[in-house]
């Protein structure tokens, strides 16, 4: 089938292509109702489809934010992923999602990939270990945004949480509540991972400033999928701290998860906090609180 071009809507529209260009690109401040319909009329009638990349040349861009996520079964990369297609939708942007598993060939791909196809703009959750892939990207003033972690020596802006505050708020409430033995489960040490480790550092320093123990065998960073085998050690040894605060989604499924393998009820048997809102911690079945200062 031959391919239907801006000159056939102009012809069958009874306007001219620069008139059907301005249509296309929302430039209606000359043109009437009528004339709007009939081209309307016109692509619908012939199925007519522009030509993105010939759009892209001409007006030097293709309206495409490149977003690349280093975990896409965290609970917060859905949430953000869907804030961002939700507000480039509204801008008539669209976006081409990457996932790398937090592996930093997969990650220098996917950025090579999006640079080639001339993206407008990137937002990394980044692995960290392209150092001089970032530094390229900004020599090149590629628009360019890091979420929920920073890179040292890359000078980007970037979306953060709070880790340190975060931390504290957690803390602090469980002691309100009374609780002395405080455990923390999170995935491996991993420098390059910001939050992560700040997360960890400020666990210690809450515990700290209570005065409370810092116990070794109650930190637990390990692979998420060992978590649940650490929990059942400390459980069989009579060891389980009184509460338990997971440092992620993730890590708070797994915990959930030997909590109820175990039959253990919340708060009663252990306590549990965790950061970032997720949804289905609402379900959880909570008993009343008896723990006594």
């Amino acid at each position: 089938m031959r391919k239907v071009t801006m000159a056939d809507v102009a012809k069958l529209a009874n306007v001219s292509k620069s008139t059907v260009s301005q249509y296309l690109n929302k430039r209606y401040e000359y043109m009437s109702e009528e004339t709007k319909k009939r081209i309307a009329e016109a692509i619908e009638q012939l199925q007519y489809r522009p030509n993105v990349i010939a759009r892209s040349l001409k007006q030097k861009s293709t309206a495409t934010i490149g977003v690349i996520v280093f975990n896409i079964l965290h609970m917060l990369t859905t949430q953000v992923l869907r804030a961002i297609e939700d507000m480039c939708q509204q801008h008539d942007f669209h976006v081409i999602v990457c996932n790398t598993d937090d592996d930093p060939e997969k990650e220098k791909k996917y950025i090579d990939m999006l640079w080639a196809k001339q993206v407008d703009g990137f937002i990394i959750f980044p692995t960290g270990k392209n150092v001089d892939l970032y530094k390229k990207m900004i020599e090149a003033r590629l628009p360019l945004v890091f979420v929920d972690r920073t890179v040292e020596g890359i000078d980007a802006d970037a979306v953060l949480l709070d880790n340190e505050r975060a931390v504290q708020l957690a803390v602090r409430h469980l002691v309100d509540q009374g609780y002395k033995h405080i455990g923390l489960v999170a995935p491996p040490f991993a420098p390059h991972v910001v939050p992560r480790m700040e997360r960890i550092a400020a666990f210690q320093r809450a515990l700290c400033e209570a005065r409370l123990p810092v116990e070794k065998e109650w930190i637990i960073a390990e692979r998420v999928n060992h978590i649940s085998e650490r929990l059942d050690g400390l459980l069989h040894q009579n060891k389980l701290p009184e509460a338990i605060f997971a440092i992620n989604d993730l890590t708070l499924m797994e915990v959930l998860t030997f909590t109820k393998n175990h039959q253990l009820t919340i708060p009663n048997d252990v306590a549990i906090i965790s950061i970032d809102d997720v949804p289905f911690a609402s379900v959880v079945t909570i008993q009343p609180h008896h723990k006594v200062s």
